[in-house]
């Protein structure tokens, strides 16, 4: 009797002791964001959750992926359909309502300028739809995808990935903390009209580039420009983990108007994310520039049609025009990628 009582309460002290353990590993997996979530990412949390309340549960079963999907993690492209298949449940088969959540989500997790250009692109691929001859390329609204690594959460991360054609993004939301690092963006027409007015969704970050450009001396351009003609991205879609050394002029040789074009520059990119947070990554960038290099490809006055290229300790952005027929200016992709916190990786370890 007295060893069944003993038993019993050696069983009891193991059940107290397991759940103890499992309260300090939940709490361990809670504590791992370096901050508990603030009203920006509440707010981001609370658009995730009405999204998904509007999917049925195979629809669902098609957005949630585990956070520990490596292989999702990384399935993202500038690509149409009919090259590269994306995961997740695309805007074609969504309902009206069901996109309208979306898009909220978005615009919740994107500054209202972010939110501009990835409602532009999507429109400039509709343009491309209408324009194209057909064949096994599919273009389109209804091409873009939405899937999650993880479960939408205050508490843990999780990232959200939207994109299509000439867009991948890749938003990483841990508690207080949300990066935009790697994405994807770009367009094919980056200049077409509608409704009776010209979109250019790229030419903020245009602008900026050459106005940069443009201010500097002979002798510095001469340090900036790394080749006579645009490349290609170096670090695009599967070059994850990968890095450059820097090339360029370095900022510590600009002046500090020069540094401020440079800022602004990085901005245009930097600034898609919600206000706040890329607020936080301007700090940190503004911080380095004296470490920051810019460097260009392609002729001094080539304008959109050059390439150029950003490296700070903290970022790489990357401006690749693409010539396939036509102006070379109105086919870019883009990328913009932070080698130490790509996929926030810093924000959960």
């Amino acid at each position: 009797m007295k060893k069944r009582i003993w038993l019993a309460s050696l069983a009891l002290t193991g059940a107290l002791l397991t759940a103890g353990i499992s309260q300090i590993q939940a709490y361990s997996l809670a504590s791992s964001v370096k901050a508990p979530a603030d009203a920006t990412t509440q707010k981001v949390v609370a658009a995730a959750n009405a999204f998904l309340q509007t999917l049925s549960s195979t629809q669902k079963s098609k957005v949630l992926f585990e956070w520990s999907d490596a292989a999702q993690k990384t399935k993202w492209s500038n690509l149409p359909i009919g090259i590269f298949q994306r995961n997740g449940i695309k805007l074609g088969d969504m309902s009206s309502a069901q996109q309208t959540a979306l898009f909220a989500l978005l615009q919740a997790v994107f500054s209202k300028n972010g939110y501009q250009q990835i409602t532009q692109v999507i429109d400039g691929d509709e343009v491309l739809k209408s324009t194209d001859g057909g064949g096994r390329l599919i273009f389109g609204k209804a091409e873009y995808y939405v899937s999650f690594l993880g479960t939408p959460s205050n508490t843990s991360p999780w990232i959200l990935q939207f994109g299509g054609h000439h867009m991948a993004l890749n938003a990483t939301v841990a508690g207080a903390d949300i990066v935009l690092t790697p994405s994807l963006t770009g367009g094919q027409p980056t200049t077409y009209t509608l409704n009776g007015k010209t979109v250019q969704p790229i030419i903020g970050e245009s602008n900026a580039a050459n106005k940069l450009m443009s201010s500097l001396s002979a002798a510095q351009q001469k340090q900036a420009i790394i080749g006579s003609k645009f490349i290609d991205l170096v670090l695009g879609p599967g070059q994850d983990g990968k890095t450059l050394q820097p090339e360029g002029i370095k900022g510590s040789s600009l002046s500090a108007t020069q540094q401020e074009l440079l800022l602004n520059l990085i901005e245009t990119r930097v600034g898609m994310l919600n206000d706040e947070d890329a607020a936080v990554k301007m700090k940190e960038i503004k911080a380095n520039i004296a470490n920051t290099y810019f460097a260009w490809s392609g002729g001094v006055n080539d304008g959109a049609g050059a390439y150029f290229r950003v490296t700070a300790p903290t970022l790489v952005l990357e401006f690749s025009p693409q010539s396939m027929g036509g102006s070379a200016s109105n086919h870019t992709h883009s990328m913009y990628r932070d080698p130490t916190n790509d996929y926030g990786v810093k924000l959960y370890k």
